[in-house]
């Protein structure tokens, strides 16, 4: 079912005219925007980054492997999924892989900075996208699936957030997250990134069942690269040089395919059942009570 964004009545209706106070959402850049006040700027992320993530992503190894991870989680523990929505989806890199990967699946995308959409649009050939703030889902019951991947960790209010994901899912769908781990791991990257948290295992564990979720599997990832991780966080933090937030993802050809090649055998030993307990990321899959 849909909500109203004005009066916050529930409806199943093809449109979104809201049959109690005959509201609509207003339409930005072609998108529907359901919290047309943030449609612009976020506290939570800089829309130059857009741009700079969408040429890097298809080629990069760390984007790649975690695009590899989700779909399978999504095969594995939600093998009859049919609707699936994205929140935060940025450029669409992952949107477009589930795409792939899943012709079938009708799928959704949102993303509370409306530039986001139209290099998403670029990607996808079917989704619907929309804009809207991740604290305040306009549907009850609606999907089978909802995935955040890199997003909460940019909301203050990160469990008011998984709270509207319970709320958004139909009885017996769950979601899929992907979080930075390690409050040690915190860098100058993290503050430019407008992160408000990097995640411990239990923390996140703890703040998704007080959601009304059950944690049905979790695990680090990016775990074998861990030490290299801190390296490079330790480097930039000695570095006189002006930060680049990106930097550690613009590595060589070579170097490139040698960093997924060691996230593909990690990827192996997660496939085969492993845990790692240490690692750059959390993967986190739960379903709803």
């Amino acid at each position: 079912m849909k909500v109203c964004n004005v009066c916050g009545d529930p409806f199943n209706r093809i449109d979104w005219d809201c049959p109690t106070c005959g509201a609509s959402p207003t339409v930005i850049d072609g998108y529907f925007s359901f919290s047309p006040e943030m449609a612009a700027a976020s506290e939570g992320y800089d829309a130059i980054f857009f741009a700079q993530l969408s040429s890097l992503e298809a080629k990069n190894f760390w984007f790649r492997s975690r695009n590899h991870l989700i779909i399978w989680a999504l095969k594995r523990y939600f093998p009859k999924v049919q609707t699936f929505l994205e929140i935060g989806c940025g450029t669409g890199f992952v949107l477009s892989g589930i795409e792939h990967a899943y012709p079938q699946l009708t799928l959704f995308g949102s993303e509370v900075l409306v530039t986001g959409l139209g290099f998403a649009a670029q990607r996808l050939s079917k989704a619907t996208l929309f804009q809207m703030d991740a604290r305040a889902i306009p549907f009850v019951d609606e999907f089978d699936v909802i995935g955040a991947f890199d997003v909460i960790e940019h909301i203050q209010e990160d469990v008011k957030v998984l709270e509207q994901m319970h709320q958004a899912i139909q009885p017996g769908g769950g979601i899929i997250l992907t979080v930075p781990q390690h409050p040690w791991l915190w860098s100058e990257r993290d503050d430019i990134g407008h992160h408000v948290r990097r995640y411990q295992a239990q923390e996140l564990k703890m703040k998704v069942e007080q959601a009304g979720f059950k944690v049905v599997r979790m695990t680090s990832f990016v775990s074998l690269l861990l030490p290299i991780m801190l390296l490079s966080r330790l480097r930039s933090q000695s570095a006189d040089s002006t930060y680049d937030v990106m930097a550690e993802l613009k590595v060589g050809r070579w170097m490139n395919a040698l960093l997924e090649g060691i996230l593909t055998l990690e990827r192996t030993v997660i496939q085969s059942g492993g845990n790692f307990p240490a690692g750059g990321s959390l993967l986190l899959i739960a379903e709803k009570l």
